[in-house]
């Protein structure tokens, strides 16, 4: 018995991992992250009691945040640790929680069919399924929480992004599935001369507008209606694919970003921003992880830079380039060139 080693650590986080990701949710929503946010370290007790929920209940969820580094405990009193407490406060931009509330209430509920993907193959055991995004849009309650799990994730690093991709001399951005317009916003803030379309679907419409109103950029962000599989895009000099192409095959991507080359003007660019795998697909964790995710929520996946630099070149655009921001989503640029504009 003596000479029986513990679970390695790395898979021990494995194992457990589901459980700090419930801790995760459920803390946000009762308040537990703010309430530290606010007041800082204090006793399960008197968290117990300023918030109205269950003592025992809550000293095991603090048990096990502290457990996996959340937050920090000593001598009885629990506080956020330095590193985490952009992400899970309501006031920073970095603000995590509202994708941590998708994983739980959309993602995890679709991971039994992964035993029937590697029995019959994906297309097989979703015959019947409903199409990708389907259930996100069935109601504005859940367009709403979706697109506010975007917001959060995408908004804070698009600042960045919108500087890598030197916007200067563009006029007209159409960010493409835009959602509520997360690079947008920070675009048109980086550049006062610049306009922006969010292409979407029409349920997306009042969300955007609110946000363009919220960041006073309702005379400079507008929305146009589409389906981007049926409908023509707007034109523009600049168009933005922001965690868009993730969600669907080659071909579909390709035929994507051969409507924003018909739609672009020449000289004008398009805008990848993508989580993006190492050369030998070896990680990012958290693109790998997502991977799977994507393969259970959407039909698309997470590719390399080189992967998204052949799509760019299959849909006629030039000079490909990669940048890649301090965080885990990256930008690819490709170019219509001037030459043809006589075409």
């Amino acid at each position: 018995m003596g000479s029986e080693k513990m679970i390695p650590a790395n898979l021990e986080r494995a194992v457990y991992g589901m459980y700090a990701t419930h801790a995760l949710r459920v803390a946000d929503r009762h308040g537990v992250f703010e309430h530290l946010t606010r007041h800082g370290g204090d006793s399960a007790e008197k968290i117990a009691a300023a918030l109205a929920v269950d003592e025992d209940t809550l000293e095991r969820l603090l048990l096990v945040l502290s457990s996996f580094g959340v937050l920090d405990a000593e001598d009885g009193r629990y506080a956020l640790a330095a590193d985490v407490r952009p992400y899970v406060d309501r006031e920073d931009p970095r603000y995590l929680m509202g994708f941590v509330g998708h994983l739980v209430d959309d993602t995890a509920d679709q991971f039994g069919r992964l035993d029937g993907y590697l029995r019959a193959g994906k297309a097989e055991t979703d015959r019947d399924a409903p199409a990708p995004f389907e259930s996100l849009y069935r109601d504005d309650e859940s367009v709403g929480r979706f697109l506010d799990a975007m917001w959060g994730l995408s908004h804070h690093v698009s600042h960045e992004l919108a500087a890598l991709a030197e916007l200067g001399d563009s006029r007209r951005l159409v960010d493409v599935g835009g959602a509520s317009g997360p690079f947008s916003v920070a675009a048109l803030r980086a550049h006062p001369l610049l306009r922006s379309t969010v292409f979407d679907l029409p349920q997306v419409g009042p969300h955007l507008a609110a946000r363009a109103v919220e960041h006073g950029l309702d005379d400079r962000l507008d929305f146009t209606a589409g389906d981007f599989f049926r409908d023509p895009l707007p034109a523009g000099d600049c168009f933005a694919f922001g965690y868009i192409l993730s969600d669907w095959d080659d071909e579909t991507c390709a035929a994507l970003l051969r409507k924003a080359h018909e739609a672009c003007l020449p000289g004008g660019r398009v805008l990848i921003m993508e989580r993006l795998f190492d050369d030998d697909r070896g990680g990012p964790l958290a693109t790998a992880v997502m991977n799977l995710s994507m393969h259970v929520e959407t039909e698309g996946r997470h590719r390399t830079a080189a992967e998204y630099l052949e799509l760019l070149r299959r849909a006629g655009f030039a000079d490909g380039t990669v940048r890649r921001s301090g965080g885990d989503k990256h930008l690819i640029i490709g170019r219509r060139t001037q030459s043809e504009a006589g075409r």
